[in-house]
């Protein structure tokens, strides 16, 4: 493979396993189920206790559904996450329950459950028996909550739900034991980027900022600079494409303008470019062909055209044949005076009278004879053509010149030259060779810094927005100098969005010069910026199992409804609502910490 290229691997994602819970999701007190549920990827497994819980998360699937065609009316049901393989011939059909990282859509949502449960194995009958430690987005909408509980104690009967931030699991489950619990989260997804403060343990929910662009916007970035720059591939220029291009080949510059000067040197651009091979195939319509190929294609096809005529010959002729047979029958009828069988036999011929049958046999019996004739004279063509097909050579005695022909050339020799000029070789006329797998390569250069680019840089691609950097100093400008110096010594990152090569540096030297001159500051990436949310739920689930003062219970729903939820340490926070005074009769008091919590309108505003 030449250097620098990489084919597009194009998986298609593999059905999953419908798993067996196993006998420690059975003992004598029912097994956590944790649920990540992220607007790109749902990642559910047991938290099973013991010193190794295993390989977990055990599903992991794209949030997205497609219903078949037919719906109700006997065709394919609705298909979720891998058992859509691959999403690109059915992206015009993917629906998602998420409105940017909030789930909004609940029948969607509950085909996500439907899907996690069966594949994770959950057996009890009527309702899942199992306490649920789910994620949600920060300052999640209360709406948003209230369905999201109601689908789980109304349709699944579930015994009780905790609720929880993912970057705060994550946060919790890369932080040493006994360090600092203060710190900034940087937590970049599919759809958003989120920046929280946490002091003392405990998100500051009204200081956290979203800027809404991630990971999708990245892919659709990159898929619009690709489609420009290539215009004859623009169906190949896929999203899913785009996402591998993201995955594995993109990365944050350090310092952007400065890289992009890098990228003018033609030496950097030939070293460093990524030339993403697209399939192709070979075999073109205008192939190229020599003159034997074509006249032996040509012979092919003329031989399958006889063939084919006559074979309609022979069965218009047995066709023929039996009619005539039937008509001969009649007339036999008629010879041997059974004449109610024959008028009956010329009723269902449609015919009125012997005569007009004789003349029907005289036609049919000189089309079956003209056709026999026609039949054989096609085999004796084709067999001439066979024996005939060898090249003609010409005659040898009329190429003789005649003896007055060599007089009149010899009245031409003084007109040349004595010498006899060289022959000139014939020149072979050399054909450019057109590269066809050249021509199906996408050069992906300055676009593999571009793409990333954006959470920085939102106006790139026309958003008026902050980036990471001014939202950070933006948030840090509203804390003292001590509560400044204390939370960025421990600057986190995490989510898929910044698995980018690069980013912590960037983030780095975003710090050094937003701070003053010669402080400290501390970045740290998550160990799995992926999976850790689901590892911090788990290891949250196997601390708080019996702890009451976290979970919600069916009874507490029954009783409260939908909005009351309870604060944890990776919980949101309860933000009191305003009720407007012709409601204030209603409201009471409530307790500290627990109760409806609101849509948190900080987490809402752009930076």
């Amino acid at each position: 493979m030449a250097a620098n290229v990489f084919p597009f691997r194009d998986i298609r994602a593999a059905p999953d396993p419908v798993l067996e819970a196993g006998p420690v999701a059975h003992g004598p007190l029912p097994v956590p189920l944790v649920l990540d549920n992220g607007s790109f990827q749902i990642r559910a497994g047991w938290a099973c206790p013991g010193l190794d819980p295993g390989p977990e998360p055990r599903l992991q699937f794209r949030a997205v559904c497609a219903r078949g065609r037919g719906g109700a009316r006997g065709g394919a049901g609705p298909q979720v996450g891998n058992a859509l393989g691959s999403l690109e011939p059915l992206r015009w059909m993917l629906r998602s329950p998420f409105d940017r990282n909030v789930p909004v859509n609940l029948e969607l949502q509950e085909l996500l459950f439907d899907y996690s449960f069966q594949h994770l194995g959950v057996s009890s009958q009527g309702c899942v028996d199992h306490p649920i430690v789910l994620t949600e987005a920060v300052c999640n909408p209360l709406y948003s909550r209230q369905m999201m509980s109601e689908l789980l104690f109304e349709c699944y009967g579930i015994p009780k739900v905790a609720y929880g931030i993912d970057s705060l699991f994550s946060f919790y489950h890369n932080k040493p034991k006994n360090s600092m619990s203060s710190g900034l989260i940087v937590s970049s997804g599919y759809q958003c980027t989120h920046i929280l403060p946490i002091l003392e343990g405990r998100l500051d929910a009204k200081n956290c900022k979203r800027i809404n662009l991630g990971g999708s916007q990245a892919a659709g970035y990159l898929q619009r600079l690709l489609q420009l720059k290539y215009p004859g591939h623009l169906a190949a220029i896929t999203l899913s494409r785009m996402e591998e291009i993201l995955h594995e080949h993109s990365y944050i510059a350090e310092d952007y303008v400065e890289e992009l000067q890098k990228w003018r040197c033609p030496d950097y651009y030939e070293n460093n470019v990524h030339k993403m091979q697209l399939p192709f195939s070979s075999k073109l319509l205008g192939s190229t062909l020599t003159s034997e190929e074509k006249q032996e294609r040509r012979q092919q096809q003329l031989r399958r055209l006889q063939e084919l005529n006559a074979r309609r010959r022979e069965e218009k002729l047995q066709l023929d044949q039996e009619r005539l047979e039937r008509l001969l029958y009649v007339q036999e009828l008629l010879e041997d005076g059974q004449m109610d069988q024959f008028h009956k036999a010329l009723i269902e011929l449609n015919m009125d009278s012997p005569e007009e049958l004789q003349s029907y046999i005289q036609k049919l019996s000189l089309a079956v004879e003209q056709a026999k004739q026609k039949i054989l004279q096609a085999e004796v063509n084709l067999e001439v053509d066979v024996v005939d097909s060898k090249p003609e050579t010409p005659d040898l005695e009329q190429l003789e010149p005649s003896l007055e022909d060599v007089e009149s050339m010899n009245d031409f020799d003084p007109l040349f030259s004595e010498e006899t000029p060289e022959v000139e070789k014939p020149v072979a006329t050399v054909q450019p060779v057109f590269n066809l797998a050249a021509y199906h390569q996408l050069f992906v250069g300055t676009e593999r810094i571009r793409a990333p680019e954006i959470i920085f840089q939102p106006s790139l691609i026309g958003e008026e927005q902050a980036g990471i950097a001014e939202t950070l100093q933006y948030i840090l400008d509203r804390y003292p100098k001590d509560v400044q110096e204390m939370l960025v010594q421990n600057v986190f990152l995490t989510g898929g969005n910044t698995m980018y090569p690069g980013m912590k540096a960037r983030m780095e030297k975003e710090l050094l010069e937003m701070r003053p001159f010669q402080s400290s500051f501390q970045v740290q990436l998550a160990l799995n910026p992926v999976l850790d949310a689901w590892y911090g739920a788990r290891d949250w689930a196997l601390r708080h199992l019996d702890d009451d003062e976290a979970w919600i219970t069916r009874k507490e729903y029954e009783e409260k409804g939908g909005e009351y939820f309870k604060e944890h340490c990776a919980s949101n926070i309860y933000v009191p609502i305003r009720l407007p005074k012709q409601a204030s009769r209603s409201s009471e008091a409530q307790v500290p910490g627990k109760g409806p919590a609101a849509g948190g309108s900080s987490a809402g505003e752009q930076a």
